[in-house]
């Protein structure tokens, strides 16, 4: 927070240049009370909200710091003018003052409203938007909204949110814009998690229960086995969870569908006089998912 010395600080912000600084602005009809004592105006906008210096004052620390400095007389209500548009000021404003706002449909107006909530040291307006960014009614952006939660230091939230962007491939050009709105230790952790899923599985799937995938001979018949089959399943489940770190497609339809599981499931022994099958598709499925839900999940 800045250091403050006197009323001067808040020139940028506070005094209309005219007298008469009502001229031309429109007062939002929510916030026309005639004992309000203290008109916000909106930047690049017609749009001022009256609120009384009480409720700024017990709301947030900015203005309870800025109305503790020498104040000039004056029979007229003070204006300020803000950096922050009607937009992000009306729902900020509602909180301050225990009035219904509707509900966020974008990300980047609740990440605005946040950023001004922290601007003028608002806790109680802070509490109300941490409970916001896990809305149903929020467009889900896992990576934007894990980013503003770490930057916030929410780490339930940004917990939540590194779990569900698991179904994204975060390398894909498509991302980077959010990810840029991360600070570099957010990002780091997010790119440590979705590595440490393919590592986890390529580790499980590399040791017993699994196959080896080196030539070996068959149980029953002592033929010689190559594990071809599997050793291509195995490389397809790597390169989808490099993709999708949920690992889900794996399991439906990777075990039904992909042509390497196929190959597997009716992978056989070559002796002619054995024919054992090498795979039980079942218990093959059973294992995978228990080394799935093995893997880390969060941040």
């Amino acid at each position: 927070m800045m250091q403050l010395e006197s009323a001067d600080d808040f020139q940028v912000i506070t005094n209309s240049p005219e007298p008469t600084p009502l001229a031309g602005l429109k007062i939002h009809p929510d916030f026309s009370s005639e004992d309000a004592n203290v008109t916000l105006a909106a930047k690049e906008s017609k749009m001022c909200f009256r609120v009384h210096s009480f409720t700024l004052k017990t709301t947030s620390g900015f203005f309870r710091t800025m109305f503790s400095l020498p104040q000039g007389s004056s029979e007229q209500s003070d204006i300020m003018y803000l950096e922050e548009d009607a937009e992000i000021l009306e729902p900020l404003l509602r909180m301050i003052c225990g009035m219904p706002f509707p509900d966020f449909t974008s990300v980047d107006l609740l990440e605005n409203v946040i950023f001004a909530a922290e601007k003028y040291d608002m806790a109680g307006a802070l509490s109300i938007l941490r409970l916001c960014l896990v809305s149903p009614s929020l467009p889900e952006d896992p990576i934007q909204m894990y980013a503003i939660a770490k930057r916030q230091g929410w780490e339930e939230i940004a917990k939540t949110y590194s779990t569900r962007t698991l179904v994204l491939n975060i390398f894909d050009s498509a991302h980077q814009p959010a990810l840029r709105t991360a600070s570099s230790d957010a990002v780091l952790d997010l790119f440590m998690l979705h590595r440490a899923r393919k590592d986890g599985l390529k580790q499980m799937l590399n040791t017993p229960p699994f196959v080896s995938g080196t030539p070996s001979n068959c149980i029953q018949c002592n033929g010689r086995i190559d594990y071809r089959t599997w050793r291509e399943l195995k490389y397809r489940m790597l390169t989808e969870v490099d993709e999708r770190p949920l690992g889900d497609t794996i399991l439906d339809p990777g075990m039904s569908l992909w042509p390497e599981a196929l190959e597997c499931w009716k992978a056989c022994c070559g002796n002619s006089g054995c024919k054992r099958l090498l795979y039980d598709k079942a218990e093959t499925i059973r294992v995978i998912r228990g080394c799935l839900d093995k893997l880390p999940s969060s941040t």
